[in-house]
């Protein structure tokens, strides 16, 4: 598969064939953006990826080779990737062994692979950025609020799994300062992943936050645990 090279962002989001993911690809493709969608199943994502123009990338965040395989691609399509936005999750509603290794081999383990996949291409980026789909479920601050919805909710894998994942966004902030990095929660969406529960937003509303994310200036934020309202405490 051979494609152009180009002066336009060039988005990767994994986990983009359907939900906050696919919405977010749409978005950004509207601003401009060459979007590849990573997804594991091949016959979906390239589904997804037809029917708003995006490019499609086979990527299975818990497999290193695939995730290899797949920035590889886009390093000899593009030569860089502006922005990597980490979308791919699970949440598992079992609370035992094999539940929790899925959990934080998807939500948090997932983050290292691509990151790392990544971050030589990112590096070759004047506006390097990665966006991290984090979740409040994953605040100290927040479950242990009473206010909060997030009070009520028995997510346990869930909710430390993404703890990690904006553990890690910090500590990638520190580590790479010529990259921009930022954990978001997103909104409660009503997507796949929270049908069982009947709840959330439409899923353009939660996008928009991802795309206001994805596309700060060279002088925006790093480090930051953010929602619409601006940063949480976690």
């Amino acid at each position: 598969m051979h494609f152009e090279r180009t002066n336009m962002t060039v988005t990767l989001i994994t986990g983009a064939n359907k939900g906050i993911g696919f919405e977010t690809a749409r978005q950004l493709l509207e601003l401009g953006h060459v979007v590849y969608i990573g997804a594991r199943d091949v016959e979906r994502g390239e589904k997804a990826a037809v029917a708003i123009g995006a490019r499609f990338v086979q990527l299975d965040v818990t497999d290193d080779a695939s995730v290899r395989t797949a920035l590889a691609t886009i390093d000899a399509a593009e030569g860089r990737l502006d922005v990597l936005v980490h979308n791919a999750g699970i949440l598992e509603t079992e609370l035992d062994g094999p539940a929790a290794l899925r959990s934080f081999d998807t939500n948090a383990v997932g983050i290292v692979r691509v990151t790392e996949a990544a971050l030589p291409l990112l590096r070759k980026s004047s506006n390097p950025n990665v966006v991290t789909i984090s979740s409040s479920a994953g605040s100290f601050w927040a479950v242990n609020n009473p206010e909060r919805p997030e009070f009520g909710m028995s997510l346990a894998l869930y909710s430390a799994s993404k703890s990690a994942a904006t553990m890690l966004t910090v500590q990638y902030a520190k580590s790479q300062p010529g990259i921009k990095f930022n954990a978001l929660e997103p909104g409660t969406t009503a997507t796949d992943m929270t049908a069982a529960f009947g709840i959330g937003r439409p899923v353009e509303e939660s996008a928009r936050q991802v795309v206001r994310l994805a596309t700060l200036d060279p002088t925006g934020p790093t480090g930051t645990f953010q929602d619409e309202a601006g940063e949480l405490p976690w």
